[in-house]
């Protein structure tokens, strides 16, 4: 017994020890990575900035028009410090953004904050996004797992021909064979608008369904096809092949051995995926009306309205750095051998 409660003890002592060592292990990652997202997002800013500036028009005009007088022309330029050097109205703008102040949208909106915007329209994006993440990962981990159980039988060439047929079909022409079928056609879902999540979370799932359909089938068929691949090939590995013979069941041997394992590409891959999402967030909301996130850098892109892309080009920036972050976080859960 004193042997048993020693061995009990080591035991708990290792493993705190364990802990102990993964928790600065993680901080340093995060830290890191956080610096390194900084850099990304100052770097990328500075870019949008000086594309935006280079690109033809004058928001002054887009705001006041084109009968608008000189004097108010300066006026407004005064005001939004759009007289003064290029380096200087990054420099400001930076400044202000360290400070949570994004200043105020020079076009949409009338002069309304830009931080007020953005927490009107993010909750929307997010949710569509989110949405279309859970129906592609639900979809894939069927197709994929049912594709790589049935290696060469039919179950298999039809969940392949499928996923090939999805990773095809361009989001924003499924988004209106969608619309012709499921709300033109059938009159089931509607056509045009949405619910934010805010005032009705049965409203947005009711009125988000297709957006975020048309999102995740081309995500959805290539998450299919590599967790497909990395489930044969992890089935082909010599530590399934000897827990096998040790007289382990092949649902057990599957679960412990073959799934976790392929999890970790599949797991990469979705976060990888995050930056099409997003791209694809943006012209599935100019087709289904959703005032969200992508809508706003769009008419602001439009409307010339620096201040405002280059809020939302940082906010989308943060999402993806945020998600790559989370992403290797749960690989390093998956497979404790990986170093962080």
């Amino acid at each position: 017994m004193l042997e048993t409660a020693g061995n009990s003890g080591s035991e708990r002592i290792g493993a705190f020890r364990s802990i102990s060592g993964f928790l600065p292990k993680t901080a340093v990652f995060i830290a890191k990575r956080l610096f390194g997202a900084l850099a990304t997002i100052a770097v990328g800013a500075l870019i949008v900035f000086f594309v935006m500036k280079a690109a033809p028009g004058d928001p002054a005009l887009a705001v006041l028009g084109d009968n608008a007088t000189p004097e108010a022309v300066e006026e407004f330029r005064r005001r939004h410090h759009l007289d003064e050097p290029l380096v200087g109205q990054f420099v400001l703008w930076v400044s202000g953004m360290l400070r949570g102040d994004f200043g105020l949208s020079l076009t949409i909106g009338g002069g309304i904050p830009i931080s007020q915007l953005i927490a009107t329209r993010l909750p929307i994006t997010a949710f569509v996004g989110i949405y279309s993440v859970l129906i592609a990962v639900l979809v894939s981990l069927s197709m994929g797992t049912i594709a790589a159980l049935r290696r060469g039988r039919a179950a298999d060439t039809i969940a392949t021909s499928v996923a090939v047929l999805g990773i095809s079909m361009p989001d924003f022409w499924l988004s209106y064979v969608l619309i012709f079928a499921f709300a033109i056609g059938w009159k089931v879902f509607p056509a045009y608008g949405f619910i934010s999540p805010v005032d009705s979370l049965a409203g947005a799932l009711y009125s988000g369904f297709l957006p975020a359909l048309a999102i995740a089938a081309p995500m959805a068929a290539v998450f299919a096809r590599m967790l497909r691949a990395s489930l044969v090939e992890a089935a082909s590995r010599e530590y399934v092949l000897a827990a096998t013979s040790f007289g382990f069941g092949k649902p057990f041997v599957f679960r412990h051995f073959v799934f976790r394992n392929a999890l970790i590409p599949y797991v990469t891959v979705i976060g990888l995926q995050i930056r099409y999402l997003l791209g694809g967030v943006v012209v599935i909301e100019r087709i289904f009306g959703i005032q969200g996130l992508g809508s706003l850098a769009v008419d602001a892109a439009f409307a010339r309205d620096y201040p405002t892309v280059l809020a939302c080009t940082v906010v989308f920036l943060a999402i993806v750095l945020l998600v790559n972050v989370i992403v290797d976080l749960i690989c390093a859960a998956l497979d404790p051998r990986r170093s962080l």
